[in-house]
């Protein structure tokens, strides 16, 4: 009946597996977030890159 009830009562571990959980979780969110963002920025990017080009002459 002890060992049930030290059993019962070790939850130690139980807290940081929540903790790692959720900072996983946080990451893998953060990134997807950057990934999405990321892409339509950079689209943003090149196409002022072109419109700049376009109206500018180098000489």
């Amino acid at each position: 009946m002890m060992n049930k009830k030290k059993i019962l009562k070790n939850e130690k571990g139980q807290g940081v597996l929540e903790y790692i959980i959720l900072t996983a979780l946080i990451g893998i969110f953060c990134l997807a977030t950057v990934k999405k963002f990321g892409k339509s920025l950079d689209t943003r990017m090149n196409q002022m890159d072109k419109k700049i080009k376009k109206e500018l002459v180098i000489r």
